[in-house]
């Protein structure tokens, strides 16, 4: 194997694959980046056996070949190599680097003993604009929780139709859901002819979000019985570039559907920004519940915020409302699951709606139809 390739694409590519080695010891070839040739490309793959990473770059290709190295030494050493090229050849599994001025010797080991990276069928997958579905995640990625009792939650609920996407997170105190449609310029493709259901684990979801930042074309979908592949393409040409291949999370999501409030008895209109603030202010005395609570009357439009600690002391603010409905309510929150939710939610005013002192409440984007987020108010003792 022998090929030259621009430094900065190099440490790219580096970049996105090195972050799943190095983390299962019992397994040292793990640790290894395999290289490989093809065509006027070279490629790089790490996995950990859950999740795998490929990267593909041009280069000059001189000789085919294919070697693993471990990731860690590689990725340093290129990473500090300030030339704008690099020439790169393997003999008898030693990897030679040589720039202008700089000669290394890195040793490798044999290719096949590197896992193989499943192949997947690419008769029928989904297109999908890239930035949006990196933003659809992050509105919902954080609300998972990492459950080995209930490893169903543990993931984002994908449920993808003909004319829409949903993604799903919830750790059963919190829930989110953000919707993709059709009619948006550009955004999806699905050629299944089906309705498809998976739950992405949230790993390979921020993951997924970290390469989806630098992508520009949309990217393709793929399914197998057990796994997913999210494909990018480079932009001059029709080639990929980054393949995430992850394990799916077996077992059935909730129906969380069930909890999800179909009216409300109590609904304001909030300047977000200005709830953010006073959330942030409130939680400075919450103490080590993280509990804030609600003072809502309609009727004398009022809404307050209280939080009292034993440790700082108490605070309590009034909170100006563009518009009161409803019963009036006392009801307490962990403050984190409120800003969390508010964080989540681009528009400058909300909608806030009640069913009770005791049951879901729920934080909408005024004039976005396509995400909500459902929190559950801790109960009095």
């Amino acid at each position: 194997m022998k090929f030259t390739i621009l430094t900065q694409n190099l440490k790219k590519g580096l970049s996105l694959v090195e972050k799943l080695t190095g983390k299962i010891t019992t397994l040292p070839v793990l640790n290894n980046v395999l290289i490989e040739t093809s065509s006027n490309f070279i490629k790089l793959t790490t996995t950990d056996l859950e999740l795998g990473i490929q990267w593909w770059g041009l280069s000059k290709i001189q000789e085919q070949g294919r070697v693993a190295v471990p990731a860690k030494i590689f990725s340093q050493l290129i990473n500090n190599l300030s030339q704008e090229k690099i020439e790169i050849k393997e003999k008898n599994k030693i990897l030679f680097l040589e720039t202008e001025n700089y000669q290394a010797q890195i040793k490798g080991t044999y290719p096949d003993d590197f896992p193989i990276i499943p192949n997947f069928s690419k008769e029928k997958y989904i297109e999908i604009n890239p930035s949006l579905l990196m933003d659809s995640l992050k509105s919902v990625v954080d609300v998972v929780n990492l459950s080995q009792v209930r490893p169903e939650i543990s993931g984002i609920y994908f449920v993808i139709k003909n004319n829409e996407i949903k993604l799903v997170g919830t750790d059963s105190f919190r829930l989110a859901e953000k919707t993709i449609t059709d009619s948006e310029k550009n955004t999806f493709k699905n050629f299944f002819g089906k309705e498809i259901n998976f739950i992405l684990p949230q790993r390979a979801a921020k993951e997924l979000i970290n390469i989806l930042s630098d992508t520009k074309k949309n990217i393709k979908i793929y399914l197998s019985e057990s796994q997913v592949l999210f494909e990018t393409q480079m932009q001059e040409i029709d080639q990929p570039e980054v393949n995430l291949i992850s394990r799916l999370i077996e077992g059935e999501y909730p129906t969380y559907q069930d909890i999800v409030p179909k009216d409300f008895k109590t609904r304001v209109v909030l300047d977000k920004e200005n709830f953010i603030n006073q959330i942030k202010l409130a939680s400075l005395f919450a103490g080590r519940t993280n509990e804030i609570k609600l003072k809502i009357d309609p009727k004398r439009k009022v809404f307050e915020i209280l939080a009292c600690g034993e440790e700082f002391g108490e605070s309590k603010s009034n909170l100006s409302v563009k518009s009161f409905e409803g019963e009036r309510l006392d009801i307490s929150f962990n403050w984190r699951f409120i800003l969390d939710g508010l964080l989540n939610i681009k528009s400058s005013e909300i909608y806030f709606e009640f069913q009770n002192n005791s049951g879901p409440v729920v934080l909408r984007p005024i004039g976005d139809l396509s995400y909500f987020y459902i929190v559950m108010p801790i109960k009095p003792a």
